[in-house]
């Protein structure tokens, strides 16, 4: 069987449009508050959520790192509702995505986010799993809660390699 490789590129708002929103303070002038003692980044994303009694949750995970290359062999989408994932210190991490073909994951693209950037991951779109690498990460996570199926997985056949950049 031929190897599927996959080689991540840097992440851009333009290259992420079709599954999300980049969460980045780079893209957004901030506004004082505080008396001027602190900066907002206001509206970096929006958290859809839809069903009944939806609500947005907000959480922290600890995530381990993963080794490199990675071997994709699994992704996920949440049909009910956005998910932010929002570092707390500088180390990039992995974002995988695929296009939906006819309600399962298409060839999955692969980016390595720049210093503090987060990714909001629209409702239904099909993607891996968080993915730190080099070092444990902690992420505020936002997202759906609520009564409703709002996980589903795939299992790729076959899985895909995912290289970093050659720098």
């Amino acid at each position: 069987m031929t190897e599927r490789i996959i080689t991540a590129q840097p992440l851009t708002a333009a290259a992420f449009a079709p599954f999300g929103t980049l969460i980045d303070t780079m893209q957004v002038a901030p506004r004082p508050m505080n008396a001027g003692m602190a900066r907002r980044f206001h509206d970096l994303a929006a958290i859809e959520v839809t069903g009944e009694d939806a609500r947005v949750v907000v959480g922290l995970v600890q995530a381990q790192p993963y080794p490199l290359p990675l071997r994709l062999n699994l992704v996920e989408r949440h049909p009910l509702g956005a998910q932010a994932f929002v570092p707390l210190n500088a180390a990039p991490f992995l974002v995988m995505v695929c296009p939906d073909e006819a309600g399962s994951p298409g060839i999955p693209q692969a980016f390595v986010t720049a210093p503090h950037q987060g990714v909001c991951y629209a409702p239904n779109i099909w993607h891996g799993v968080l993915t730190p690498f080099g070092a444990a990460q902690d992420f505020v996570v936002i997202d759906r809660g609520g009564p409703g199926l709002n996980l589903e997985e795939h299992l790729f056949e076959a899985p895909w390699t995912v290289h970093l950049p050659e720098r």
